[in-house]
């Protein structure tokens, strides 16, 4: 589908207003032009509503939990509600807590310091590194990349059964990669854990924001997912699921808030009680708005209607990966193959471009906002490159100057906020840079590919 025939398509719901969307940056070639904010996998701006929601918040701020004042009673209730509104956005069940982090990354720590003893965890090789490298006290077994959904619940189903009998285990999996933008078969892999007698958390830093997640649903124990990629300023995240092992453990900071009571005992040392609610994993002045902004971002995405949003958002991505398409020196990273569902996360690589090059080159020649590297996910890209998974590299850029062949990719991705002629300008900018060459010339500085002046 063209972007004209998109853009003309009456049923497409309008883009969610965003804040940037107004902001304008100079090109090295002169001028200016509109942000193209193509970078939605690492932050998704945040939404306008959002933002209108914490500005009239701001005034009335007051420390949560421990105040007797108007403003504190007020914070507070305002933060207790926000996590019934994320427990209503996850469709989490009755009994579940909902636990306020700074990141997935947070929450998946949190949970990796409450698994019982002598759990082994389960992961596959193409998960995020805030998924695959918590569980370092744990007896983990990585999972090679599958390349079909079935075969990614063969996989584990295999690696279960070969253990068996065990005691305590955790899957953990991605809902939708950050790499590809291929959706896993979450439901099926849960019961693939259930059958076994293992517990599955479920990374949704990349599913969250494009379409619904129901815990109860998808039958999955936990759930993890940030703040700044469900549209909403400020770092905070969400650990979401069963209570059992998050009440056993010992609290993930040690604190007030997280402690129900403290004394002093006769020979000296201290007696702690710590709470079993979702504070004993939350000691420390919490960050009221920034869990106030996830609850206003679930609040706007569900209001919005994820029918029209997932709708649109699937336009998009026919309109990229056509536009793509045209392109032959252009290969598209994939695990599932090209009809997989999949959301508004597209890698690639460019013959005879270095990816750090070719993201310069629409960045200053286009004003375009893309990403380069390994995405922090380094086994991942490497194995849908082709080369060593087990070979180490950095998050970012490649040491290597332009034109020179890189071990890394290029990812454009967008949601909700999208325009459609970020859409078109992108794809134009990619047919013009493979045909043409970039306009400007670049220099490796500190391992970025910058305009050189």
């Amino acid at each position: 589908m063209s972007v004209s025939t998109l853009a003309a398509d009456q049923s497409v719901c309008a883009p969610l207003p965003v804040l940037g969307r107004d902001v304008t940056v100079p090109l090295v070639t002169g001028g200016e032009v509109g942000y193209a904010a193509l970078d939605y996998a690492a932050s998704a701006p945040a939404l306008q509503r959002v933002w209108d929601d914490v500005a009239a918040y701001a005034p009335y701020y007051g420390s949560v939990h421990r105040g007797a004042g108007y403003l504190s009673q007020l914070s507070t209730d305002l933060f207790e509600n926000a996590r019934r509104t994320v427990a209503e956005f996850l469709g989490c069940r009755t009994d579940d807590q909902v636990v306020f982090t700074r990141s997935t990354t947070d929450s998946l720590n949190l949970l990796a310091r409450a698994l019982p003893a002598d759990c082994r965890v389960f992961v596959f090789e193409t998960e995020h590194h805030a998924s695959l490298l918590p569980w370092r006290d744990a007896q983990v077994t990585y999972l090679n990349a599958p390349r079909t959904p079935e075969q990614a619940v063969a996989t584990l189903e295999r690696a279960l059964a070969d253990r068996e009998p065990y005691g305590p285990a955790l899957v953990c999996v991605t809902g939708a990669s950050n790499v590809t933008g291929e959706l896993w078969p979450v439901r099926e892999l849960a019961a693939a854990a259930h059958a076994h007698g293992a517990r599955i958390v479920l990374d949704a830093a990349q599913l969250a924001p494009h379409h619904p997640v129901s815990v109860a649903d998808l039958d999955v124990d936990w759930v993890a997912f940030s703040g700044h990629k469900l549209y909403a300023p400020f770092g905070a995240g969400v650990l979401a699921g069963r209570a059992d092992w998050l009440r056993a453990a010992d609290p993930y900071l040690a604190g007030g808030g997280a402690s129900r009571r403290v004394s002093r005992r006769a020979d000296g040392g201290v007696d702690v009680e710590w709470h079993e609610s979702a504070a004993r994993h939350e000691a420390g002045s919490p960050n009221v708005i920034g869990a106030y902004s996830i609850a206003s971002a679930c609040k706007a995405l569900t209001e919005a209607g994820f029918d029209s949003l997932v709708a649109r958002e699937r336009r998009l991505i026919a309109t990229v990966r056509a536009g793509l398409a045209e392109v032959p020196e252009v290969r598209v990273l994939s695990l599932f193959g090209d009809d997989a569902p999949r959301v508004g996360v597209i890698s690639f690589v460019v013959e005879g471009w270095n990816s750090s090059h070719f993201a310069a080159a629409l960045s200053a020649e286009y004003g375009i906002g893309v990403r380069d590297g390994l995405f922090c996910a380094h086994p991942l890209v490497r194995t849908l490159l082709g080369s060593d998974p087990q070979s180490q590299g950095e998050c970012g850029a490649p040491e290597a100057a332009p034109g020179e062949k890189s071990l890394n990719a290029i990812r454009v991705s967008f949601g909700a906020g999208t325009p459609d002629e970020h859409v078109e300008r992108f794809v134009t900018a990619v047919r013009e840079l493979v045909r043409d060459g970039a306009k400007w010339r670049y220099r490796t500085e500190d391992g970025r590919c910058v305009p050189a002046v």
